[in-house]
Order: C-alpha cells, then structure tokens, then sequence
C-alpha cells in the first residue's frame, strides 16, 4: 500500500485556513476518486472537499472542530502501489503552487482591514507592529493600543498574530463571565417584571431568545462594516415593463424545452445590469484607500436566500459575456447549489457588483446595503399591473402597464446622484425595450 497525503486545498481568493466541519466517511472507509470525504468551513461558506484519489480513507489527520490552514495534511489514503511509492511530483507541485497563490493573494487582499482598522496606527505606544488583520480584529472588539501593548506577541521579533489576540479576547471573555456570575451571586434575585434578558431559551413574558448561527453572525458583521465604511445613497427609478413581460411570456415555454431551464425575470435584470455596466464602468469598481480601482471583468453577485433564513451571494463571472440563454443557466445553477450547500468557495468571490431581486417575495422596493468592497448594489422590486398616465395625439389617457421599482443604493464618496441617476435611466431603457437575443 501506497500512503496519500490529503492537504487542505486552495479554496478560493483571501482563504488561508478553514474549520473541519463533518468527516463524511469514518476512517477505515473505501472512498473513490472525487468522492466527497470532508465539510469544512471557512469565514465565506460551507463545502465539501472530494477525495483526490481512490483507496481507504486510513487517518483522519484533522478532527472535527479543528482548524487547518491550506496546504495542511488532514488525511492519509492508502492506495494500490508499492510501500515506497511517493505522490506524484507535479500533482504535489501544482498544489503548493496552488497554496502560495491563495497566500499571496491573501497578503494583497487586506484593504477592508485596512478601512476597517483607519484609526488604529501600526505600531503600538511600546513600539509592537500591528499587521491590517490584527488592527481590524482589534478595531471591532474594541481593544485599545494600551491593551494590545500588554499583549505577548509569539510571531517574528514579537510581533502580535491571529492567535495571540484572539486567545486575549478570549482569556477576557471568560474573565468577564466570571465577574458577572460573581456579581449575580450578590445580587438579589430579580423581581416578576424584571427585564434582565435571559442569555438563551425562553423568557419569563414568552419571548423566544435565540442565539445567531455562524453564517448570521457573519453577515451581519459584513453589513455592519459596509455602512461604516461607505456613504450609502439609494436612488429609485420606474420602469415599465409590459413589453418585456409579454416577451417572455412569448418565448417561456420554448425556452424551457429547448434549452432545459426556465426563463424567470432575474437573468433578464442581470443581463440588463451587465450591458449598463459597460456603459457606466465607475458602477463596477472598488475604493482602495484614496484610489478607485475599475474592474476589468464584470462579475455580478446574485443575492440569495436560503432555507435557513441565510443569505448567500454567488457570482456569475464574466457576466456581460454571456448570452441570455448562459445567464438563465448560470442563475438556475448557481441557485439550486447554493440552498443544497454545495457552492464552490471561488464561486462566493470575486464580485465587482450585486443583484437583489426584491420582486421575488412581492416587495415593491427596498434600500440594499453594499457588498463590500463593492460600491454599488441593483434592487429589483416586483412587476405589478398599474394604472399609468399614456400621452397619445389624442392627449393623455390611462393604461395599465407592467411596471417595477428600481433602487440603487451606491458609494457616494466616489458616485454622484447624476452618475447613479444615468446609470439607472440605462438600466430602465433597456428593459423597456428589451426583446433578448433568443
């Protein structure tokens, strides 16, 4: 038998570590290749790592709970062969070479913890370098240069890590229950209508406490840094929409026995979006400190919700390169995988703007928050038959029309009304106008 190392992989742009989730098959186990073998976590979504050979699943390297960075061993696989057999060179050269690019990338992709950590200098008033991660992290938890001073740092030439502030944080929280149990044990009990919250479960009046999940806990620490970071504005805009929904309503069923996938308004919006884009590139661009960087790839996010009451964005690549028919398939795809937990970590990354279809839960509108880095975000709100003003040569008469809400919410440190405004009146005249290329 022949030994396999199984390293955590590359997994997607800025991702150097992930949390072992669930190991899928117990050790002992026959696996195939590409067969799934692990769930890990990491800080942008769940998924499954497939096995990179076939054999028996002999070590479980990594447990359960346990983090590991890319490029660690988390498993052995014995597969056919000699003792002495070794992997093959270039599969393990490709994947190193797969593991310092996500390492690099994850160097250059620090300007959010750069925003995020503004006010924090790099060095402490002791002298202590202060990496943009560490003055982030530092920055959200509330911890002062004072008390990052005190901190015994175990990187290079004393230099504060990950792991040092997050085992202080710690050491601080548990210090900071004991003070509370302590000072519960001296006070007296609470009265009937006291409102001390309870920490979990229900309350004495019935209400339901309930603890975030992970993923809820990061959105809204995203959402939270986004309003910080940005000067949001929202825009609004009408549309009428009665030709393109009578289009569609022309080519539906065609379009799903042809090609295998319904045709419903969202990869109408995204194309939509992608041709404007083009017109209006400052809309697909980020803020990096006081540079604008314009992408040159427009790959939208498609906000969606999942069972559990989640939200997750995946991106569709290149998107103003694809036909009508790629778009429909792209968002069938990508949607089904993603309420079936089974999205590709690279396929959360790499937006340069976002989508969110109001209409889908008949919302007539909504002001949405920036995906950062991002500076802007497209609401769709639904299509509803309204009574509206009609000029004719005759003079004005009332019709009913299909029409929707647009709302952009936009960064306006780099986008002005009359930019958000022209991108939206873009937008408008193409749907209304809109005939596909199917």
């Amino acid at each position: 038998m022949a030994k396999y190392e199984v390293l955590l992989p590359a997994m997607g742009e800025g991702i150097i570590e992930a949390t072992i989730n669930k190991w899928l098959v117990p050790e002992g186990s026959k696996v195939e290749e590409d067969d799934p073998v692990v769930e890990v976590a990491t800080d942008k979504v769940d998924s499954e790592v497939p096995s990179p050979v076939s054999g028996v699943l002999s070590k479980i390297v990594v447990s359960e709970g346990s983090v590991a960075k890319v490029g660690d061993i988390i498993a052995i696989i014995d597969t056919e062969g000699e003792d002495d057999e070794k992997q093959d060179d270039s599969e393990v050269g490709k994947e190193v070479e797969r593991v310092r690019e996500t390492i690099d990338e994850h160097k250059e992709s620090k300007h959010e913890s750069e925003e995020s950590a503004a006010g924090y200098k790099s060095r402490t008033p002791g002298g202590k370098f202060l990496s943009p991660l560490v003055r982030n992290i530092a920055a959200k938890e509330g911890i002062s240069h004072e008390q990052l001073d005190s901190i015994a740092g175990t990187g290079m030439d004393g230099r504060i890590t990950k792991k040092d502030l997050l085992n202080y944080i710690s050491k601080r929280e548990e210090e900071s229950a004991v003070e509370r149990e302590e000072t519960a044990k001296e006070s007296p009990p609470p009265s009937p209508d006291s409102s001390t919250k309870t920490p979990a479960g229900d309350t004495p009046g019935g209400d339901r406490i309930v603890e975030m999940d992970r993923v809820r806990r990061l959105i809204a620490d995203h959402m939270t840094n986004s309003l910080k970071t940005s000067a949001h504005v929202t825009s609004y805009i009408d549309a009428d929409v009665t030709a393109l929904v009578r289009w569609r309503e022309s080519v539906k069923d065609r379009f799903l026995k042809k090609e295998g996938v319904k045709l419903t308004l969202t990869p109408i919006f995204l194309d939509a979006t992608a041709k404007a884009l083009r017109d209006f590139p400052m809309l697909n661009a980020s803020v990096d400190g006081t540079s604008i960087v314009m992408k040159g790839s427009i790959n939208i996010g498609m906000a969606t919700a999942l069972e559990d009451g989640n939200l997750i964005v995946p991106v569709i690549k290149g998107a103003d390169e694809k036909s009508l028919v790629g778009l429909a398939k792209a968002v069938g795809d990508l949607a089904s995988r993603a309420r079936s937990n089974k999205l590709k970590p690279n396929e959360i990354t790499g937006g340069t703007f976002t989508l969110t279809n109001f209409g889908s839960y008949n919302n007539l509108a909504g002001t949405p928050i920036i995906n950062q880095p991002q500076v802007a975000i497209l609401g769709t709100g639904a299509v509803r038959k309204t009574p509206v003003v009609l000029e004719g040569p005759e003079g004005d008469m009332i019709g009913i029309r299909q029409v929707m809400i647009l709302s952009l919410s936009y960064d306006h440190r780099i986008i002005d009304g009359a930019l958000a405004g022209m991108f939206l009146k873009r937008i408008k005249e193409i749907l209304e106008t809109y005939s596909g290329d199917y």
